[in-house]
């Protein structure tokens, strides 16, 4: 899986992948596989706060005063690390929610212990004649970027239905299957499904070629 012309934008944000259908997944793909070996996405805190700007969740204003509060800081340091070893433990629980496990009660401890520490905020949002209520935070150090990732995460134990949930029958990127028909086999067209069928195809030439 690599990054070139035939990959459309809408996979490819800012040099991220956003074809999991959920911020938690999304956030699980920032270590993919390209050119058979595990790339990660988030090398240091600036690429962090560039993820959040991508996924939509932080405006460029705050990316920047988030770099320059505490882009060099111990602090951004440690929540790299943090959010990069949380990432992985999710993967794996992950994993096995997919396959039908149930949720680690250690799972359950630590999300509800960072959506405590780090809340997600409502506020009405006046558009036009209805209002909506619309989760928002403020990140005022760089630990509360927990914030979005524990309450989706949360979220999707709770409320999606884990056989709707998958990882890439072609790579290691997972997605939320939201089609009517609920048969999403592969993370993206563009990445993976394209792959799948030149591959079927040729396999059938192949079949009929012996057959004649």
């Amino acid at each position: 899986m690599r990054k070139n012309e035939t990959i459309p934008d809408s996979d490819w944000r800012d040099g991220f992948l956003f074809v999991g259908n959920d911020l938690a997944l999304d956030f699980l793909n920032t270590r993919p596989v390209q050119n058979g070996e595990p790339t990660e996405l988030l090398p240091d805190f600036g690429a962090l706060l560039r993820w959040f700007q991508a996924a939509g969740l932080l405006s460029s204003h705050a990316v920047a005063k988030l770099q320059r509060q505490s882009g060099e800081s111990a602090a951004a340091r440690r929540t790299l690390d943090a959010m990069r070893q949380f990432r992985e433990k999710l993967r794996k629980e992950v994993l096995a929610w997919e396959g039908g496990a149930d949720v680690h009660h250690a799972t359950v401890e630590e999300l509800n212990r960072l959506m405590a520490a780090h809340p997600m905020l409502s506020k009405l949002q006046a558009s036009g004649n209805i209002p909506s209520l619309e989760l928002w935070f403020e990140p005022r150090q760089p630990e509360d970027l927990f914030a979005p990732l524990a309450h989706s995460a949360a979220r999707l134990f709770a409320g999606v239905d884990h056989n709707r949930v998958r990882k890439c029958g072609q790579c290691v990127l997972h997605f939320h299957d939201t089609s009517k028909k609920g048969t999403r086999r592969w993370c993206s067209m563009q990445l993976c499904g394209n792959r799948l069928k030149v591959a079927a195809y040729a396999a059938r030439q192949r079949r009929n070629a012996h057959e004649r």
